[in-house]
């Protein structure tokens, strides 16, 4: 195996992230295990200068993403960032991390380490390849916390895992053990939490023996099959702004810092999109 010294990649002033290389291997890891490694715009616009770089460094093949320490990979956003505000530029710089770690030429390992929750499980989802630790957990949270993904977190979770089982982790929101994952096909491996670096470093050595050339041919041939998604994840983003800007989106950020339990019966009708009901609204008149 090749040497696993890793060395802080010079030029970068991150506060949220690490970004290191080792030959052939950058790594990149969410670096705020106070919040589980939650990220931030911040965390973002860094993780974003990353990818770009391992993205275009000719000496990198394969990319490693993670999380510090052993309780979580990334349990999506930061609700305290939320509770100032959901900004439309939240959503564009998340669609920049999920593009550059689908379409980068090189395949990125997701070495899941706890919980991968929310838009953390989709990070980990869309990766090339994921291995878990055994403690690690998988699941969403959006209709829990009043939010969804548009468009890669939804439909490729369907082609992973298919279409039932994936509109039971959307709706239901439940949590699923490293071994489940596997079983539905979310995860390629399952390991000891202390060989995951291990087992990280043993399938990248294998990948850098292979053509990089072919493995970059290979990965734009999987991505063609999802080039359709690019006209979801618009509308989807669409939806998903206006809904952040709805009354209901409103409720559940007040319940949620008061410590109470959402009333979403209020919000079955769908009142923030009249326009959209309005046919059916007539009809019970």
């Amino acid at each position: 195996m090749t040497e696993r010294k890793w060395e802080r990649v010079p030029g970068f002033d991150f506060k949220d992230i690490i970004y290191e290389k080792r030959p052939g291997v950058a790594r990149v890891i969410i670096n705020r295990p106070e919040a589980y490694n939650a990220f931030t715009t911040s965390t973002q616009d860094e993780l974003i200068k990353a990818f770009e770089d391992a993205a275009s460094d000719a000496t990198v093949g394969v990319v490693v993403f993670t999380g510090a320490g052993d309780k979580a990979f990334c349990t999506g956003g930061d609700a305290k960032e939320a509770k100032a505000g959901y900004r439309k530029g939240m959503l564009e710089k998340d669609l920049m991390v999920k593009t550059l770690l689908r379409e980068m030429p090189k395949p990125v390992i997701a070495a899941v380490n706890g919980y991968a929750i929310g838009g953390g499980q989709v990070y980990q989802q869309i990766c090339d390849l994921s291995i878990a630790s055994e403690n690690a957990i998988f699941g969403q949270a959006g209709p829990l916390v009043g939010s969804f993904d548009p468009g890669l977190g939804i439909i490729d979770l369907m082609m992973v895992v298919g279409e039932k089982r994936a509109r039971e982790i959307w709706y239901l929101c439940r949590r699923y053990t490293a071994q489940e994952a596997l079983e539905m096909g979310l995860v390629n491996r399952v390991v000891p939490a202390d060989r995951l670096e291990e087992e990280v470093a043993r399938w990248c050595d294998e990948i850098l023996e292979k053509s990089p050339g072919a493995i970059a041919g290979i990965k734009a041939c999987f991505n063609a099959a999802t080039t359709y998604m690019r006209g979801i994840e618009a509308v989807s983003a669409q939806y998903l702004w206006k809904y952040y800007a709805s009354e209901e989106a409103e409720h559940w950020k007040n319940t949620f810092w008061q410590k109470k339990k959402p009333d979403w019966q209020r919000f079955r009708r769908r009142e923030m999109f009249p326009e959209v009901y309005e046919g059916d609204q007539k009809g019970d008149s």
